[in-house]
């Protein structure tokens, strides 16, 4: 039986600055760190309290960076969620809003890749 994700891709320009990014602005922390190939390395972040994990990666076939990524990451408070990563200088392109289901906003990385996050 499938248990969970393992891990979701995301496509980015430069690995050491997506992975200054998703580090130092999204509080992420590397679990993996090495060479995958002669072309880009294997990065593999962790999100605190989550078992699902990120990876960096420099795309070959036709998935390229700056569209919008079909993941959405969760926090107990989006507000307050939204309001540190303006303060890091994250793009927020949705802002907090309420909804039947919850509450959500949409913010960008730096190669343009938008992300949802939701209350839980």
């Amino acid at each position: 039986m499938i248990r969970g994700v393992k891990f979701a891709s995301i496509p980015v320009t430069d690995q050491d600055r997506a992975l200054a990014f998703y580090t130092e602005k999204l509080g992420f922390r590397v679990v993996t760190d090495q060479p995958f190939d002669d072309k880009q390395r294997w990065i593999e972040l962790g999100i605190s309290g989550a078992e699902t994990r990120i990876v960096l990666f420099n795309p070959t076939n036709s998935l390229q960076p700056g569209n919008f990524m079909n993941v959405t990451f969760w926090a107990d408070d989006v507000e307050g969620t939204v309001g540190e990563l303006k303060s890091k200088g994250v793009e927020i392109v949705r802002e907090p809003a309420r909804a039947a289901w919850g509450t959500f906003a949409i913010f960008k990385d730096i190669d343009g890749n938008s992300f949802v996050l939701s209350s839980k």
